[in-house]
């Protein structure tokens, strides 16, 4: 059984490195190519999704520390495993700088007054500080998270595999309320980051490709989104932690119910900012405001994308999780959240597709799309499976039979 369980990990990570290459080689033959944008826009959907999971992903277990709530149990540390990703997201904004001539129609206009906010070196330095802010903290979080795991097994403390073993000093009750006070600390800096940081990579990396249309709620709505589908991507590996595990899993169906009200409340959430700056613009009837919206839910060929957005990423959620029972079953969760997530990657190519080619005819879309996104779908599953290999705590475990 041993065998086949390292076979199967070895197959596995076998198809998540032929993802990587096979994403890896399809953009850098569009680079080299006739068409450098196509890649790169691909290129630039893709980190904004797969950053907005991984910093959605870990706000879950913040915010479930912040309200001391005890259902989350052994979904808290699988969200933690999302910080995985933190380090390959900084890279690939660092690539990003290399594809600006290619993804920022505003470089060489006109911008009015705008240049002191929309020029090159201004807004990836601000940009990067924020992401640098935003992992460092989740790192501290994820520090002090781990340091209270091996406390609560009377362990060593310190990052080191000594301390698992069960060797080093045992800890004390002050130790312990130390660490969580740290962690606290490190939750309410993050969720100001969270809030912060992604307001500015939504407004730097989406709105201003559309340099003279604004929204001010657009920050807000780009951090609800975030956590929305954190919180699916969090579904999937619960589902997928799940069945793997079988019957000894920890992870019992109360917990996908109660994960699933969470989903559906934030499923709530971001068709309420879409609809709250949606009305405001309609009914203001400003030109300068309106035709951001005409374009891209009126205009073909946007408009069928932003029926196909609204319905898989809202109308179908919205009556599916009103089932209880559909709530519980992990298989059931994991497709829909998976369909919700490309959904958000379709709705992505709805703000930003209209920006970088005004004059379509057709969708944008095409096989090295989804090429490029399987290269970062194995990034962020190799991403998550080292970090929860390396740190194993993360992982749910049924508690040992007492004799």
């Amino acid at each position: 059984m041993e065998k086949d369980a390292a076979i199967n990990k070895g197959l596995f990570y076998a198809i998540l490195a032929a993802m990587i290459v096979l994403g890896a080689a399809s953009f850098l033959y569009l680079i080299n190519g006739q068409h450098p944008e196509k890649a790169w826009q691909a290129y630039h959907i893709n980190f904004l999704l797969w950053s907005a999971i991984a910093q959605g992903g870990l706000l879950f277990s913040i915010v479930m520390h912040l309200c001391k709530a005890r259902w989350s149990g052994p979904l808290a540390g699988l969200s933690e495993a999302f910080a995985g990703f933190f380090p390959v997201s900084f890279v690939l904004f660092l690539v990003l700088f290399l594809g600006r001539e290619h993804l920022f129609p505003w470089l060489h206009l006109d911008l009015h007054g705008k240049e002191v906010w929309l020029n090159m070196p201004f807004l990836f330095t601000r940009d990067f500080v924020g992401l640098l802010a935003l992992y460092g903290l989740g790192f501290g979080y994820l520090f002090n998270s781990l340091k209270l795991k091996r406390v609560g097994v009377g362990v060593g403390v310190g990052w080191t595999r000594t301390g698992m073993d069960g060797h080093g000093p045992a800890r004390t009750g002050a130790d312990e309320a130390a660490i969580r006070s740290k962690m606290t600390l490190y939750a309410v800096l993050y969720s100001l980051a969270y809030a912060l940081v992604l307001s500015l990579i939504g407004f730097d990396l989406v709105m201003s490709m559309d340099p003279h249309w604004i929204s001010t709620l657009f920050g807000a709505y780009a951090f609800v989104k975030a956590f929305y589908i954190g919180l699916g991507a969090l579904l999937i590996l619960a589902a997928v932690v799940a069945l793997v595990q079988g019957e000894t899993s920890p992870l019992r169906p109360a917990h996908f119910h109660d994960l699933g009200k969470l989903f559906f409340g934030f499923c709530l959430v971001w068709a309420d900012f879409f609809y709250a700056q949606f009305v405001v613009i309609w009914y203001g009837n400003l030109p300068e405001e309106t035709h951001y919206v005409i374009q891209r839910t009126m205009a073909p060929p946007w408009n069928g994308l932003a029926w196909f957005v609204f319905i898989l990423c809202f109308i179908a959620p919205f009556f599916i999780l009103l089932n209880k029972r559909v709530k519980t079953k992990p298989v059931f969760m994991l497709i829909l959240a998976s369909a919700i997530i490309v959904g958000i990657w379709l709705e992505h190519l709805l703000l930003l597709g209209p920006a970088w080619d005004a004059d379509a005819v057709r969708l944008p879309l095409g096989l090295w799309d989804a090429l490029i996104s399987l290269g970062f779908l194995g990034l962020m599953a190799a991403s998550v499976a080292a970090f929860l290999k390396l740190f194993p705590e993360l992982v749910p475990t049924a508690p040992a039979e007492v004799n």
